[in-house]
């Protein structure tokens, strides 16, 4: 009923007096624990819930559809993890992702991992058996009996916090820890497990509203001022990695006003203008040469690392890139501070990058103005005419990628594991933070063909994935972008193998190893989904194909027929393979 404002106090108050009368007679019902947990969460701010359903978690589905929440129902659990991620990336909330006991829990562990390495900020919700069925064989039964239990419902490798949820008098507690575990800067994974009859059981007090104030953690000034006097000692570069994508205006201005070379590891791409003249390339997994010959030719006295492990896929642990006087690494995470080159001299400094480069900047005036004594190499991007074969090249697939997706639109571009990522973070340039993505630590297939949908959603716009057919045929959520109309897009490099593995063995010389796929035809795949795509068979169609998915307003295929024979710029890997015995030769 809409009241009208000309009603009297009289008959607001009489009807305030009925409606109290009401609730006397009629009492509210206790929530559930789900409809607990869920209030919860949506607390704590997250906005999205990316899951599969079954009959152990129905409570706790239903209280989720019944919330503010968003639920986006995906086709796999793994798919429904890693576009958490992603939507936790394009958004900078927490996500949920929910599964059903038994296979849903351990289908989507692959994608809770990635989310550990990434840093992302998932909490993960569970449906464990009711503890009268334990023991007795129950349907999917996820219990001590029949499941490991350390790591997958306890705090450890997988989980930074996990539990089980035995009693509606433990809520209090389990809020505590995941409010304060994403009040952290760094990232955050958490676990809890419900049992079916628990999730439906009352719980009679609502849980208190925490208010955690977390202290970032900062270097002293002591401490830079340190830093300052070894970074004035000589040229120095800086290695700008993923973890300080929050600080790039303060990055470019203490580049600029130290004439600094810069260099990045391949998730940070972008964080520092790859178009700057004082970039040198991108570091590691499809990296540069120019990274090399500026070590080579103008090695610096110190290197400056900003929030990056430099682990395998960002340095390969090449001696090459040793500093003449060691490392100053700076990182909100203490368990990755000197490990990636433990016998090289380093000045560790457990700090926020942002606050951190912020705190140098004091030292270093607007007018310094120090420039390098050479000129610095810069990355070089072979383009190479269209040719008139019946497969595309996929450098020239690159460069209108470029063109048309990177400098013609807002969109975010993605890069899947495999020759996909090798190309498109040696080709692609980006001037910008926030546009590219990539996993080259967990670097689980099937990561990015299903993440994109996630971005898509969380980002209210375009997300681009370039993914190789492998990747494309292990997993995808096309079908569930159609249910949402995400506007994703997939670029598919469709060569009929696994082409890194194929190039990769005949590199390390096994050159009999079977990576063949019977080519398929995913626009057929794509429209039978519900999805819109074309097929590209040739350079001169690619631009026209890509205009069109840009254009479009739900998901889309590009279907690409690449040239298996090129080769990928993946060159250091297998190298780094060989030097860990994996080697024919």
């Amino acid at each position: 009923m809409h009241l009208k404002f000309q009603d009297t106090q009289a008959n607001t108050t009489e009807q305030l007096n009925s409606t109290e009368q009401q609730s006397h007679s009629k009492p509210s019902r206790p929530s559930s624990v789900a409809e607990a947990v869920v209030k919860m969460l949506g607390d704590m701010e997250v906005e999205y819930a990316f899951g599969v359903s079954g009959g152990a978690i129905a409570p706790v589905w239903a209280a989720l559809h019944q919330s503010p929440i968003q639920v986006l129902h995906f086709r796999h659990e793994a798919g429904a993890a890693f576009a958490a991620i992603e939507a936790h990336f394009a958004s900078d909330r927490p996500v949920v992702v929910f599964t059903t006991t038994g296979p849903g829990i351990t289908n989507a562990l692959t994608g809770l991992l990635a989310a550990r390495w990434e840093g992302a900020k998932v909490i993960f919700v569970s449906a464990s058996t009711s503890s009268t069925q334990r023991g007795r064989w129950a349907c999917q039964e996820t219990s001590t009996y029949t499941m490991p239990s350390a790591d997958i419902f306890t705090s450890g490798t997988i989980f930074h916090y996990a539990t089980t949820l035995e009693s509606s008098d433990e809520l209090p507690e389990v809020s505590r820890r995941i409010a304060l575990g994403l009040a952290q800067p760094e990232g955050f994974v958490a676990h809890i497990s419900i049992p079916t009859n628990i999730q439906t059981s009352s719980v009679n007090t609502s849980l208190p509203r925490i208010t955690l104030s977390h202290a970032v953690a900062t270097a002293s000034e002591e401490t830079i001022a340190k830093c300052v006097r070894l970074l004035s000692e000589g040229p120095f570069a800086i290695w700008v990695g993923f973890g300080a994508r929050d600080a790039a205006k303060e990055i470019r201005q203490l580049a600029e006003r130290t004439g600094a070379a810069v260099m990045c590891s391949p998730r940070a791409k972008g964080i520092f203008p790859e178009d700057h003249p004082q970039f040198v390339g991108v570091t590691g997994f499809g990296g540069h040469e120019s990274v090399f010959r500026y070590m080579r030719e103008q090695r610096p006295r110190h290197i400056l690392v900003l929030g990056t492990r430099l682990g395998e896929f960002t340095s390969f642990w090449n001696p090459e890139m040793i500093p003449r006087h060691g490392f100053l690494h700076v990182d909100i995470d203490t368990n990755v501070l000197g490990t990636a080159y433990p016998s090289a001299e380093t000045f560790t400094i457990h700090s926020d990058v942002r606050l951190f480069v912020k705190g140098l900047l004091r030292y270093f005036p607007e007018n310094l103005s120090l420039s390098t004594a050479l000129s610095l190499p810069r990355p070089v991007h072979n383009v190479v005419h269209p040719s008139v074969a019946d497969r595309v090249l996929p450098n020239i697939l690159m460069n209108v990628i470029q063109q048309v997706i990177v400098e013609g639109s807002d969109a975010l571009v993605m890069a899947e594991g495999g020759n996909s990522f090798a190309w498109a973070i040696n080709l692609l340039q980006f001037t910008k933070p926030g546009r590219f993505r990539t996993s080259t630590g967990f670097a689980a297939m099937g990561h990015t063909v299903t993440g994109v949908v996630g971005a898509a959603l969380a980002r209210r716009g375009k997300a681009v994935a370039i993914v190789g057919d492998g990747a494309m045929l292990m997993l995808n959520e096309v079908n569930t972008a159609v249910k949402y109309q995400a506007p994703a897009i997939w670029i598919v490099l469709n060569d009929g193998r696994y082409n890194m593995c194929e190039q990769g063995m005949a590199y390390v010389g096994f050159k009999s190893a079977d990576a063949m796929i019977p080519q398929v035809n995913f626009v057929k795949v794509a429209q039978g989904m519900g999805a819109d795509g074309l097929r590209v068979e040739s350079d001169y169609d690619i631009q026209s194909a890509l205009e069109k998915a840009i254009a479009a307003t739900g998901p889309f295929v590009v279907d690409v027929i690449i040239d298996h024979t090129q080769i990928a710029p993946a060159q250091s890997r297998n190298q780094s393979l060989i030097s860990q015995g994996a080697t024919n030769y």
